[in-house]
């Protein structure tokens, strides 16, 4: 895939949950952050481990993430979380590529650190990609519910966000099932999790906080040509980020990795997962 600019993916956060604060510090003056003031977005992924994220976020913003081997089975390929500046991307916006969750790599019950890089990219992000499966849509654990009830309700009790979007994309759709059935579906599910989180009553309606979207993507391997309706999704990205909102109170880009920082540390000292706002104080 050719690149007209670098993307320059580097690992902000390893897999024991380290900060790699010198390395961010390079990449943002490499892709020279700090000339875009508040004009700049961050857009981040997750969901089930191997379920594509990385080949959809490489095909999606043209950077270089590394992609599942399939030769070498359904192991994990994304360790810790990664960053990358998404080129030809207007405003200025960097991809978060997650830890897939689920992974046998960390064990069943070790939820703790896919809690928290999903509330680390939810605090800085004005854009999170859930990445699903069109075989997960109505199950449990894999249409990532669990993590997302634990999202919401830690967001909720803990700061007032502003609106970003949450974009599903469901991935290896069928024709058996028309487009609008599996946005119903996926909004249904989104609105039965939302009615059960604690919250105030200024954000009582899921679409106080998220423009939630929902995009269908043909089979990768079986229909790749079909799966070039990914240049459709990026065309639309832009409207995407702004539908988010980008804060007017978003802190300027000279601040934005050491605020990161600041907000992760939080994240990794607190048991309960409190989490301050991604905001000038």
């Amino acid at each position: 895939m050719a690149m007209k600019e670098d993307c320059c993916a580097m690992q902000l956060i390893d897999s024991s949950g380290v900060f790699n604060a010198a390395g961010f510090d390079h990449f943002t003056e490499k892709v020279k952050l700090a000339d875009y003031g508040i004009s700049y977005a961050v857009v981040a992924i997750m969901g089930p481990q191997s379920s594509g994220k990385s080949t959809l976020m490489n095909h999606l913003f043209h950077t270089n993430f590394r992609e599942m081997d399939a030769y070498q089975g359904r192991n994990q390929t994304t360790r810790g979380v990664w960053l990358a500046k998404c080129v030809g991307i207007q405003p200025c916006t960097i991809a978060m590529d997650l830890e897939g969750t689920d992974g046998s790599e960390r064990g069943q019950d070790d939820t703790a650190f896919e809690k928290q890089s999903a509330l680390f990219a939810l605090a800085i992000s004005d854009v999170v990609i859930i990445n699903m499966s069109y075989n997960d849509i109505g199950k449990e654990n894999a249409a990532n519910k669990p993590l997302l009830r634990t999202v919401f309700e830690v967001m909720m009790r803990i700061f007032s966000p502003h609106k970003r979007t949450l974009l599903f994309v469901i991935r290896d759709k069928s024709s058996k099932n028309p487009f609008e059935w599996l946005k119903n579906n996926v909004e249904k599910d989104m609105h039965k999790i939302w009615d059960g989180v604690p919250k105030p009553q200024a954000h009582a309606k899921l679409n106080d906080i998220f423009n939630v979207q929902v995009f269908a993507l043909s089979h990768y391997e079986h229909q790749e040509e079909k799966f070039k309706e990914v240049g459709q999704l990026r065309q639309r990205f832009p409207t995407y980020i702004s539908q988010g909102g980008l804060a007017s109170d978003r802190i300027p880009a000279t601040a934005f990795s050491l605020s990161a920082q600041g907000i992760w540390n939080v994240i990794k000292e607190n048991r309960d997962l409190d989490l301050p706002n991604h905001r000038v104080c």
